[in-house]
């Protein structure tokens, strides 16, 4: 009997000749070249800074308004960052807002550090600032997530400054996701600003470096700095020296490098976009990231059959907090994704959704 498929633990690392994955949101782009110029000379294996390397640091500050070294912490990956982030807010109160549909990790994120969650709900991809302003009462904190993961949608600027105010005038912390904030597609990042703000970013998605498990937080906050770094000692050190010195040569690759990864990123989500147009689907059109989160009923049904029929891998939305739509990762090259939706197509003429 073939087991159900409930939980993406069951895809991560998953490889076959003949597999079509729409699921991992892991960048098929090779790193920069530039990232592996230092391999044949580096020999420093010591323990790291634990808030990460100077020059890491310092790199990073030109890319933040009036920041110097001092207000970043280099984490293992996002996830890190966020751990962190979550256990700082535990310490502060009980109840923390998450946008839904979520990044399915953000509830368990505050389930294990006993945060209390509370959800505002994303219209069409979307937030809603009569819903998230009710919905922000109580709570000692709110997630941003934009670029979105699952959605690929990104939040208006004026809802942000919105966002921001809000966030300021009632004494929230507000945990600003943006490890997609490089791959926007109309226009620049929008950095939610204020002393209570986090902000969280990786090196995975813009510079193609997941498994060198390079992210870092930022902040204005010295207290939430000095209390990532205490915790830090005592649970992970350091992050991987090698993969931070890999992450400062990124660092210096030139802006256009990033706004021809952006242009492939484009160009696939306008060919899956309108591929499922055209099968019948109702979806948004993404403006970041690299998801497309079509409606699909019985969703969890939908990716048990197409991985076990068809040898594709989706994420189910109820994973993400919003059943009855599927997760498709475009991380993946042009003749992939076509092949990709050919199979998608046998499978919905035989299946209506």
């Amino acid at each position: 009997m073939k087991p159900l498929i409930t939980s993406p633990t069951f895809f991560i690392g998953k490889e076959a000749n003949d597999l079509i994955s729409f699921g991992s949101g892991q960048p098929d782009l090779p790193p920069p070249d530039a990232v592996f110029s230092i391999l044949p000379h580096y020999h420093d294996f010591k323990y790291g800074l634990i808030q990460g390397q100077t020059n890491l640091r310092t790199a990073l500050a030109k890319e933040y308004p009036n920041a110097s070294a001092d207000n970043f912490v280099i984490t293992n990956g996002a996830s890190e960052a966020l751990d962190l982030s979550f256990r700082f807010l535990a310490q502060k109160g009980e109840k923390i807002l998450l946008p839904r549909p979520y990044y399915y990790s953000y509830p368990y994120n505050a389930k294990y550090v006993g945060l209390e969650t509370k959800f505002y709900d994303l219209v069409n991809g979307k937030i809603n600032l009569d819903n998230f302003a009710e919905n922000l009462e109580g709570c000692i904190a709110v997630l941003i997530n934009s670029p979105s993961n699952p959605t690929g949608t990104v939040q208006d600027v004026d809802t942000l400054r919105q966002v921001e105010k809000l966030a300021q005038a009632r004494g929230v912390y507000v945990i600003s996701d943006e490890v997609y904030k490089d791959l926007i597609f109309d226009r620049e990042n929008y950095l939610i600003r204020g002393d209570d703000v986090i902000t969280v970013n990786s090196f995975s998605k813009t510079y193609a470096m997941c498994g060198f498990r390079v992210g870092y937080l930022y902040a204005t906050n010295p207290e939430i700095l000095r209390y990532a770094r205490n915790v830090k000692t005592h649970t992970s050190m350091n992050t991987n020296i090698l993969g931070q010195e890999m992450a400062y040569e990124a660092t210096k690759v030139p802006r256009d490098y990033l706004e021809k990864q952006v242009a492939i990123w484009q160009g696939r989500r306008d060919l899956i976009y309108q591929g499922l147009l055209e099968l019948g689907l109702e979806l948004n059109k993404p403006e970041g990231a690299f998801y497309v989160f079509p409606k699909m009923q019985n969703s969890n049904k939908v990716v048990n059959d197409l991985y076990y029929d068809y040898n594709m891998v989706t994420y189910d939305g109820s994973w993400f907090g919003f059943p009855d739509h599927v997760r498709f990762s475009y991380a993946l090259d042009v003749e992939k994704i076509k092949e990709g939706l050919s199979r998608l197509k046998q499978y919905l003429a035989k299946n209506p959704v």
